[in-house]
């Protein structure tokens, strides 16, 4: 089996493979083999029936959601139970937006584009910004310096970056483990603004006009509803559970991929396959993990063909998994328990030196 432990920083490639010398060519060549499997079992073929379903039902949720703010608008009870409801909502459109994205959906990128910008529109997450981020982080999963999933503010995932923290994030630092959940509660802010920021900065943007009307007007029509029908102090409300409830399980969803897998220096040489496989972890799948984590509960399949269409997956974990015995390569496949459970330890571990630290100081 090749890998190291959970959370380690990998800074050589002898680290990650200590048996006989292969050759980069050879890895290459294993994962052309790979996708030549996915592609005679036609994994990679768009699959407009499902989407042609998957689509209009999540916008149905949308529409039910608006329908019971209007209807229910002066029980309070009702509408919390709608915030959370929109919370799942907006998760199941940012899965929409995150397929779309990868251009899983259909053959032409307008196609695809279109969808995304659909997203970002009932959702207010700024397109262009989310693919930059996303496509960084699929190129350097886990690389630090580099993939900007792990380079948060008030959390630490090295080490050397629990060292480094200053201000709040040193103190949310030395309790992450036990600050993680209530700190995703923020998560759903973290992606509005981070995209507005991006807007402002003028960035490399799809569609510079576009994309900004159609966030801003979605905003608009998303706070213009809610104050509308229900009024300042049940709006607030509203909007506070919708978006703090949304923080959770958007980040419960994504956490689980790449927190508490090994983490990699920027100089380090490893091919694709490998990092795509080493650096990620499946959560195991059921109906129920399935819609839950929008099939990225599939990580190591999704981190191999991304654009592979979300309901193939599963299919595809069979060929995945067999190659990976095959060739020697860890495969790492966990509950949803289990895999929470090794994040938490895994940020336990990793911001004992500040821990540590701090004692000393007030020794």
């Amino acid at each position: 089996m090749i890998g190291s432990p959970a959370g380690t920083v990998v800074t050589d490639d002898a680290e990650i493979d200590s048996a006989e010398p292969i050759t980069k060519r050879d890895r290459d060549r294993d994962y052309l083999e790979l996708k030549r499997r996915v592609t005679q079992a036609g994994l990679l073929e768009c699959q407009y029936l499902y989407y042609a379903w998957k689509i209009p039902s999540v916008v149905a949720m949308v529409a039910v959601s608006i329908a019971i703010l209007v209807i229910f608008s002066s029980t309070l009870w009702i509408q919390m139970l709608n915030a959370v409801f929109l919370a799942l909502t907006f998760t199941n459109l940012g899965f929409l937006g995150h397929d779309s994205g990868h251009r899983q959906m259909f053959k032409k990128a307008r196609q695809n584009d279109w969808v995304l910008l659909g997203v970002g529109f009932l959702t207010g997450m700024t397109p262009s910004w989310w693919q930059d981020k996303h496509n960084t982080h699929h190129r350097a999963p886990n690389v630090i310096d580099v993939d900007g999933d792990i380079e948060v503010s008030l959390f630490a995932f090295s080490e050397e970056q629990a060292l480094t923290m200053r201000g709040i994030g040193r103190l949310t630092v030395r309790h992450q483990a036990f600050l993680f959940y209530p700190l995703l509660t923020l998560t759903a802010l973290s992606l509005l603004f981070g995209g507005i920021a991006y807007q402002i900065r003028k960035e490399r943007m799809r569609y510079p006009v576009m994309e900004p009307v159609l966030v801003v007007a979605g905003l608009a029509a998303y706070l213009a509803v809610i104050f509308f029908f229900l009024g300042p102090w049940y709006g607030a409300a509203f909007i506070a559970v919708h978006r703090a409830l949304g923080g959770v399980y958007m980040g419960s969803v994504f956490a689980p991929n790449h927190k508490g897998m090994p983490m990699l220096d920027e100089d380090t040489e490893m091919d694709f396959l490998h990092q795509q496989v080493l650096t990620a972890r499946n959560v195991q799948g059921s109906p129920l993990a399935d819609f839950w984590y929008g099939g990225l509960n599939y990580q190591i399949e999704h981190h191999l063909f991304p654009n592979m269409p979300r309901n193939n997956l599963k299919k595809s974990q069979v060929i995945v998994q067999a190659f990976c015995e095959e060739k020697g390569i860890a495969y790492h496949h966990t509950g949803v328990w289990q895999s929470h459970k090794e994040i938490l330890g895994f940020l336990h571990d990793v911001s004992r030196p500040v821990r540590q630290k701090s004692k000393q100081i007030s020794a």
